[in-house]
């Protein structure tokens, strides 16, 4: 069943699903299909006559009996009437495949790259209001065919690897539909051995529409579609957003996924490659390859050695020591999959390279990280705010690598919550400045991020939009100046700020102001053709994960393991999301 549970900001006529007074707020077949090449919505045909709401509902109902006595003819003669009842209910539902099956093949989702993401951004921030759906608060939500279907007691059975599309509507107070958007939904689908970010769009008239796709080598079990409303109204971009968050769960809906056609199938991931580094937005997911069931406690170092060091990737998922990730088994992949290096690998790679780090103190963890679990220096003192160290192969092989980090949540390393204002000080901008044009070489890799402190700083989005035009700026002088110089220009990549977790969602350095922040910084930075390199799209990485403290301290994902009671009163702490960064960061660097 659906979990409509009313939000705790005081009383409200919420709509449950099934709820007689709700067949007017939306009708399964507006929910959009997108199975053809020419992206063009498909709605199912509107019967002549058609009578009011109660004609409505009774057709659901029909509809809904209809699947129910399928579900249970599925069990008893096989798979022939399932694919007949899947192929009835895709009907309302939307079909699958993105941009449809080709060659026998579906495609994975994705999101495409926004276009004048910053404009938009402040166009719709600035929409006033002065109707009341327009100045009402959202304090319930409506999804026609999953609300209905659980209101009947069905649980919605969906097909492996295809995608669907489902739109949904705000609510108010009274169940009466808003119509202009602004609100931030959290979104997740999560089985035994899969987790990920359906991707959501704001139409801006009060409805909101979300993609799911589970491949069929994770589907087994139960998932849970949750949807939790963080803020509303934009109000996560405030200055000040803890005094506006909603943090309201709205729906817990349980999924079931089926085999689908079996002349369809999904292509095979590929390894990322340098290409593959140009999508400004990342769909990816998380699944589980493998799990030791007695592995629930952390060793007397803190960490989660549950599979052996070598325990090899499945393919496509991912190519190499799965085991080294200490995940139990989780690993992430995007629209191509990535390489998990061996050290020996890793300093194949890097030998003679030179790294540059700009951004905050989660670079300082995703560093350390990575010159310990997977180069194997045993000694990371040099690693602080502020560093620029030279690190040898302690193998005994050929194998050095420099690494500069410099943080920029203030220009004084010792203090925080600047971000980007930090490069109003003449100071910090000459120090920056100093590695690209002091030396005979400039940086081969540099890795720009910033976003965290920049929350508690910029009181307006508006404020932020001119404080990233000036960084852009900042760099592109920097980069010139370099050329200038006749040194080879290095190759840059963004990487997305995180997505703060549990307690920290509700902060100054919000997942909605975060997301919000991050889409208009890389759009400066490409703009001023900075971004030779690509984007390393951690805000999606990380989502999956933010909504408790398991896996971050609510700012990093990176802590060093330790036995200690961490912050959800566990003894010792989830590490594997920030070692999988790593990871990704050297695809990126490799793999060009």
């Amino acid at each position: 069943m659906s979990a409509h549970l009313p939000p705790s900001h005081g009383p409200h006529n919420a709509v449950a699903a099934g709820d007689g007074k709700k067949a007017h707020l939306g009708d399964p077949k507006k929910l959009s299909c997108c199975g053809d090449d020419h992206h063009h919505r498909h709605h199912l045909p509107k019967k002549p006559g058609g009578g009011g709401p109660s004609a409505v509902k009774l057709a659901l109902a029909s509809f809904l009996g209809v699947v129910i006595f399928f579900a249970v003819d599925v069990s008893l003669t096989g798979t022939g009437v399932h694919r007949r009842l899947q192929h009835q209910y895709q009907h309302y539902l939307g079909c699958g495949g993105g941009g449809g099956a080709k060659n026998g093949a579906l495609s994975w989702l994705s999101v495409p790259d926004p276009s004048n993401f910053t404009e938009e951004l402040l166009a719709r921030w600035l929409t006033p209001g002065g109707s009341p759906c327009r100045d009402s608060r959202t304090a319930n939500i409506s999804i026609p065919v999953l609300d209905d279907a659980a209101a009947a007691g069905a649980v919605t059975a969906l097909g492996t690897a295809e995608i669907y599309e489902f739109t949904f509507w705000a609510l108010d107070d009274a169940g009466q539909r808003r119509c202009l958007g602004g609100d931030f939904f959290e979104i997740d689908i999560s089985g035994d051995a899969w987790k990920s970010r359906p991707p959501v769009v704001d139409h801006g008239d009060g409805s909101y529409s979300f993609r799911l796709q589970v491949a069929p080598r994770f589907a087994e079990g139960d998932f849970q579609l949750t949807i939790i409303l963080l803020f509303r109204s934009f109000e996560g971009l405030k200055f000040s957003s803890v005094r506006f968050k909603y943090r309201a769960e709205l729906r817990r809906i349980p999924l079931l996924f089926r085999p689908s056609n079996a002349s369809l199938s999904l292509p095979a991931l590929e390894t990322c490659r340098a290409a593959d580094f140009t999508r400004d937005v990342w769909s990816g997911r998380w699944t589980r390859l493998a799990k030791n069931d007695s592995c629930e406690e952390v060793d007397d170092a803190g960490r989660y050695r549950c599979l052996e060091p070598e325990h090899p990737c499945e393919a496509p998922w991912c190519d190499g020591p799965l085991g080294a990730l200490e995940s139990n088994g989780w690993v992430y992949s995007a629209h191509c999959s990535f390489k998990l290096f061996t050290a020996d690998a890793a300093w194949r790679c890097l030998h003679g390279k030179w790294l540059f780090f700009w951004g905050d103190s989660n670079h300082i963890d995703t560093i350390r990280n990575l010159l310990t679990f997977v180069l194997g220096v045993t000694d990371t003192s040099a690693v602080t705010r502020r560093f620029d160290a030279v690190f040898t192969n302690p193998s005994g092989g050929q194998g050095t690598v420099r690494i500069t980090s410099i943080f920029n949540g203030h220009w004084n390393m010792s203090m925080n919550y600047l971000g980007l204002h930090s490069l109003r000080n003449e100071g910090f901008r000459q120090l920056v400045r100093s590695y690209f044009l002091a030396d005979d070489r400039s940086p081969d890799i540099v890795i720009l991020n910033s976003g965290l402190h920049d929350g508690c700083y910029w009181t307006s989005v508006r404020a932020y939009v001119q404080a990233a035009e000036y960084a852009a700026q900042f760099w592109a002088r920097v980069m010139a100046e370099a050329r200038a110089r006749g040194h080879v220009a290095p190759r840059v990549f963004y990487r997305t700020t995180i997505a703060t977790g549990g307690y920290a969602r509700d902060l100054a350095f919000n997942p909605n102001k975060m997301e919000a922040f991050n889409g208009v910084l890389v759009e400066k930075l490409r703009r001023h053709g900075l971004l030779t390199g690509g984007l390393i799209d951690n805000f999606d990485m990380t989502f999956p994960w933010h909504y408790d403290n398991r896996c971050n301290d609510g700012v990093h994902y990176g802590r060093a393991p330790a036995k200690f009671v961490w912050r959800d009163g566990k003894i010792g702490h989830q590490y594997f999301v920030d070692l999988m960064l790593g990871h990704v960061l050297l695809n990126a660097i490799c793999n060009g």
